[in-house]
This record gives structure tokens, sequence and C-alpha cells, in this order.
């Protein structure tokens, strides 16, 4: 039981320091997140197709936790922006599956390349030995993220 106390106080602490973390940089927040010319409903979507691929709208509504009619219009008026594109689903043409077009693709890289570079000024602060910490750090939620994921193991 105290083992399973100190792993808790631990992620606690991390979750305080992911905190810290957010207040210290949130001044630094790149002012392009803010010029994102779309709603943040049209960003989710953008976003979900992203991580996902195609979709069909169904999917869509289901991953925003929405009704099929508010998914469909915000489809819709990325449609009319250039961001997505709706097509037949080649293996079932009663589907249709929503995906990215070269604008959306843009509009990803473009936030992806801010962050990045936004990322990249902060560890440059980092001395060698702390990078290397960094660098173990994250492969190990990388790969607690594949595990939890695959719903292998969660504790």
């Amino acid at each position: 039981m105290a083992q399973k106390q100190q792993k808790g106080d631990l992620i606690e602490n991390i979750l305080q320091l992911t905190d810290k973390a957010f207040q210290a940089w949130l001044p630094m927040l790149p002012k392009e997140w803010l010029h994102i010319d779309v709603t943040t409903s049209q960003l989710k979507v953008v976003l979900l197709i992203f991580v996902s691929g195609p979709l069909r709208m169904s999917d869509i509504a289901s991953g925003l936790e929405v009704s099929l009619a508010t998914a469909t219009g915000v489809v819709e008026r990325l449609v009319e922006r250039g961001m997505l594109i709706r097509e037949g689903d080649p293996e079932d043409r009663r589907v249709v599956l929503c995906s990215l077009s070269d604008e959306g693709e843009k509009l990803i890289s473009g936030v992806w390349q801010v962050s990045r570079d936004w990322l990249g000024k902060i560890m440059r602060a980092c001395a060698p030995p702390q990078l290397m910490l960094i660098t173990e750090a994250l492969q190990v939620l990388i790969q607690a993220g594949k595990v939890t994921k695959d719903g292998l193991r969660q504790g």
C-alpha cells in the first residue's frame, strides 16, 4: 500500500510541476496560435482527422462527443473554407469520408512547426545533461502511452 501511495504522490508532484511549467510558459505562447482563423470546434475536427486519418461523419461526431447535426455543420464550414474534402469510401459507396485538404494539412503543419520552434527555444536554454534527462523522460512517456493505448497496462 505504501508503494502505491508513493506512486500516487509522485504522479501528483509531476502534475503540479506540469501546472507550474504551463504557467511559466503561458506568457511565451506563440502568437501565431492566437491568429489561427478557425473556431475551436473546427480546429478539433481538423486535429481529429489529422490524428485518425479520413473519417465518416458519425466517427467525427462520436470523437467530438457531439450530435451528428453539430458535426455536420462544423464539417460543412470546413469544406466551404477548403480545409476538408468529402469523398466516397472506395469500399462502400454509401459512406462519405472526410479528409484533410492541402489547406487543412497546411494549417496543422503550421501549428505543429510553430509549436516545435517554440519548444526548441525553451530547450536551447537547457544544458546537455538536462537535455539527456528530458530525452529519457520523453522516451518513458512515449512507451507508457503506447502500453496504455494498447490497453496492456494501466497502473
